[in-house]
């Protein structure tokens, strides 16, 4: 039976996770943000709520699905479309070479993968972690080796509420540590219920959702750089 206190479903935290992203993404890719900048500030606090949430949700969704490598392909197929609209809101070409957020969900999802597959020979898995770690690295994927390090955290950590909160929150906060703290304290607040999103149309614009505040955000930032 659920706690009182857990009041969220997965649907919510999917709608928490996108809003406090395109907040975050916002105050970095509008210049005409850019002259408050203490309301940036605030903004990029709200935004470190969505990481761990996304990776949270990345964690429940291996657990639960049926299918793990249509799962995995369609990580995939998020990450490559994503690629264009990451690189054009940030209207500068070395950031074709940085792996977006996709890849970085893309990455912990084989991390756990290659975790349960090789759990019988710690050598195997080991070093094909070590190899996963290493491209993340090498991709530069947002929140790099920290990032898929935290999803391997949240799966392994699954029943540990507290101390996956505190060392999640050590692994990713450089900056705007409350914000982290606070996506982190939210996944308490979780009840195991999937909630209103449900059929193709949920699942996929979740998935658009991304490309396409980033897409709309680059229009966004020409128009008033052109103007």
């Amino acid at each position: 039976m659920s706690n009182n206190y857990q009041i969220l479903n997965g649907s919510w935290l999917k709608v928490i996770a996108m809003v406090t992203m395109a907040i975050d993404h916002a105050a970095s890719y509008l210049p005409v943000l850019h002259q408050w900048p203490e309301l940036c500030r605030l903004m990029h606090t709200v935004g470190r709520v969505a990481f761990p949430v996304f990776a949270f949700l990345l964690v429940e969704g291996f657990i639960h699905t049926h299918d793990r490598r249509k799962y995995g392909r369609n990580l995939l197929v998020f990450a490559l479309v994503s690629q264009a609209p990451w690189a054009l809101a940030h209207l500068n070409s070395k950031f074709w070479l940085h792996g977006n957020v996709g890849f970085t969900l893309l990455l912990g999802f084989l991390t756990l993968y290659l975790w349960e597959y090789m759990k019988e020979n710690w050598m195997r898995q080991t070093l094909a972690l070590i190899t996963v770690f290493l491209a993340a690295y090498v991709l530069k994927v947002d929140y790099n080796i920290g990032g898929v390090g935290l999803i391997l955290l949240l799966y392994v950590l699954r029943e540990q509420k507290v101390l996956k909160l505190f060392l999640g929150t050590c692994i990713i906060a450089r900056r705007y540590i409350p914000g982290v703290a606070a996506g982190f304290a939210l996944l308490a607040l979780y009840n195991g219920k999937r909630g209103f999103i449900t059929g193709s149309f949920g699942k996929y614009f979740f998935y658009a959702f991304y490309p396409l505040h980033l897409l709309l955000l680059y229009l966004l930032r020409t128009y008033w750089l052109t103007t």
